[in-house]
């Protein structure tokens, strides 16, 4: 296992990147990619099998697949960091003509993304239908998805649910991230869902709790958990809770920075929580 100070003290480089990409352009989604950046730090820099020399088909290694795709900063900055492409095309993000558009694209050929998302509800489809190939072509590596729970108020994600289960699609880990709020409010009010554990146990998935998805150790352990269950017949589920706008103080507890960007004064409280480490680009 890599050292769990280095992985905090690169979280804490992405969490400066996404502010710095958000407020550059004053557009983009910090809340989220806050309140995911342990889990796509553990992925990339512990858990996956990948290979930065970006080829499509993903022969041989795990694949990931964004389906709330709005939350593109943290993944643009892990991508970066991981070696897919130069750090410092992060200055273009959400630009004209960039690679790193607001929701991840396929046609300007950006390494790493392997389908366009941020169209809700359609990513857990995706990595599916991907997990089959691998199974189909005897390539023994993990699919793995994120998707949001405010997502999960969308029929598609149920229908994928459905089939992953049916068709023992047990090459594959779907994270749900349980940060309770979405663009409008608390998910609880805009649309309850109820308990999704024993929803995802019914609809025949092996599920697995990440209480506290904000702390890298356990990130990583309830990752590598779900990788020891897979080949038994079963897709795998991780409910993980997070906090939005995590790391920063003034983001957190609240919906409001689903969405918006800081303003010049926020990004330097917001920087100073979050000391360089790796060095900004």
């Amino acid at each position: 296992m890599a050292d769990i100070k280095q992985l905090e003290a690169f979280v804490q480089q992405v969490r400066r990147d996404i502010l710095r990409m958000v407020h550059k352009v004053n557009s983009g989604h910090p809340g989220g990619s806050l309140g995911c950046t342990e889990f796509f730090v553990a992925l990339y820099q512990e858990v996956m099998t990948h290979h930065p020399k970006f080829e499509m088909d993903g022969k041989n290694e795990d694949l990931f697949f964004l389906s709330n795709g709005h939350i593109s900063p943290v993944f643009y900055s892990v991508l970066a960091r991981s070696g897919y492409f130069p750090v410092e095309e992060l200055n273009t993000f959400r630009l004209i003509d960039s690679r790193l558009q607001g929701h991840p694209t396929t046609h300007e050929g950006l390494p790493g993304i392997r389908v366009a998302s941020g169209s809700l509800g359609q990513g857990l489809s995706v990595a599916i239908g991907a997990a089959l190939a691998k199974k189909l072509n005897n390539d023994p590596r993990t699919v793995f998805a994120l998707m949001g729970d405010g997502e999960l108020q969308e029929g598609q994600n149920w229908e994928a649910l459905m089939y992953a289960a049916a068709n023992k699609v047990d090459n594959l880990i779907a994270t749900v991230d349980l940060n309770g709020k979405q663009i409008d409010g608390a998910t609880d009010q805009v649309l309850p869902m109820g308990n999704l554990k024993h929803k995802f146990q019914a609809f025949g998935w092996t599920v697995l709790d990440l209480e506290e998805g904000n702390k890298m150790a356990t990130v990583i352990s309830c990752l590598k958990e779900a990788q020891s269950l897979l080949g038994q017949g079963k897709p795998v589920a991780i409910l993980m809770r997070t906090e939005m706008g995590n790391g920063v103080d003034f983001m957190m507890h609240t919906h409001a920075w689903h969405g918006k960007a800081p303003n010049d004064e926020q990004l330097a409280d917001a920087l100073s929580q979050n000391p360089v480490t790796l060095g900004d680009y």
